[in-house]
């Protein structure tokens, strides 16, 4: 078993690692004061290659892999959750449905605009009423003539409304399957269709430096041709997206706990109370030691899964045990990392503060760590469907 890291991903690190902290820390915490997308950031990140991450290089993808991808949100994270979360979205869940299912003309339609950074997709799927249960989505799509015509509405979809956005992946039901379960369909809408509207959402407590969006669909008008796939493909292309999705996320979790344990780290072994640093009290040495344990965990955890994706193997489990556990870790950690920050943990002027916000996320989206669960129970074989 061979543990080391390529030389090119070495470098991906150390790059994206010196862009984060040369131009995304000096501006983060006033981005994130004023609830500001930026775009000259993500056009730079797309400059870097992270946008198209597994993308070939015909389509205008950097092809950097799937493991160098959440090394790069990781390392984004580690300094800023809304940048790490706008390239996250903007690939596992914007990117990856067109290159994944797309037909050839939809992927040279739109991954060199999208991996350019000249716009950015995003996945239309959570409804005020499907949330966790996402196969009771009741946005619909109907096909008349030679277009498809979708109502509904779609909340919390990441880089949805922003200046840069250029195309929603949509999922809609457009029948009925046998048992009376719904057949889920899943279209390309360009932003600019006829019937669609993007309003951003504020006043969010995390990310707030991150685009998200509530859609809604009037009579909306697509091309036939933008079916993505086949009739029916939706409820199978929606579960493979979110297993790369809860990849990006894992990574975004794991990024933030290595920056919570750094903060930590540097205040605990700074800060001095009765005549000694505050690291120096086995009770605190502990908080830092357990860290760093649950860290290197999680990311031995998620770099398997990440292996296990770029070598074509199943990833479901993986992809949720990923999650799940860096997710949670970083919620141990930045307590950990508040509480020895005492007091200033609390201030903005301490990037403890941020980080401790944009965890809470990470326990939600893509999957609340209770639905993971279930998720990781059926496949390990506990019987019965009541979990």
């Amino acid at each position: 078993m061979d543990f080391d890291l390529t030389e090119e991903q070495n470098l991906t690190r150390q790059a994206v690692r010196d862009f984060a902290e040369n131009e995304i820390a000096p501006v983060a915490q006033e981005l994130d004061e004023r609830e500001e997308f930026s775009i000259e950031l993500t056009r730079k990140m797309a400059e870097l290659g992270l946008l198209g991450c597994f993308v070939p290089e015909k389509y205008g993808g950097s092809n950097m892999g799937y493991i160098s991808y959440i090394i790069a949100v990781e390392e984004l994270a580690r300094v800023d959750g809304s940048q790490a979360a706008t390239i996250a979205a903007g690939n596992s869940l914007g990117i990856g449905p067109i290159y994944y299912f797309g037909s050839d003309k939809q992927r040279e339609e739109w991954l060199p605009k999208l991996c350019a950074g000249e716009c950015l997709a995003a996945f239309g799927l959570t409804e005020p009423e499907a949330g966790s249960d996402a196969g009771s989505s009741r946005s619909r799509a109907e096909l008349k003539g030679d277009h498809w015509v979708i109502n509904g509405s779609k909340i919390f979809i990441t880089n949805s409304a922003c200046p840069l956005t250029g195309v929603i992946v949509v999922q809609a039901v457009t029948g009925e399957r046998g048992g009376g379960k719904p057949e889920l369909s899943c279209f390309i809408v360009p932003k600019d269709a006829d019937g669609l509207t993007a309003k951003e959402m504020k006043g969010k407590m995390m990310w707030r430096a991150s685009n998200t969006g509530e859609l809604f669909f009037d009579d909306c008008i697509v091309p036939k041709e933008n079916l993505l796939g086949g009739i029916g493909d939706g409820f199978h292309q929606m579960l493979s997206t979110l297993d790369g999705g809860r990849l990006s996320i894992g990574a975004m979790g794991l990024g933030g706990s290595q920056g919570a344990f750094e903060v930590a780290l540097e205040y605990a072994n700074s800060r001095i109370q009765f005549g000694r640093p505050i690291s120096s009290f086995q009770i605190n040495a502990f908080k830092l030691a357990d860290m760093a344990l649950e860290i290197e965990l999680a990311r031995n955890l998620l770099y398997k899964a990440c292996w296990l994706r770029e070598n074509d193997r199943p990833i479901t489990t993986e992809a949720a045990m990923a999650k799940l556990y860096c997710s949670e870790v970083m919620h141990r950690c930045v307590h950990h990392a508040v509480q020895l920050h005492g007091g200033y943990g609390l201030m903005k002027d301490f990037r403890i503060e941020r980080l401790y916000r944009d965890q809470r996320l990470l326990e939600i989206g893509e999957g609340t760590s209770e639905i993971l669960r279930i998720v990781i129970a059926r496949h390990i074989g506990v019987a019965g469907r009541a979990i």
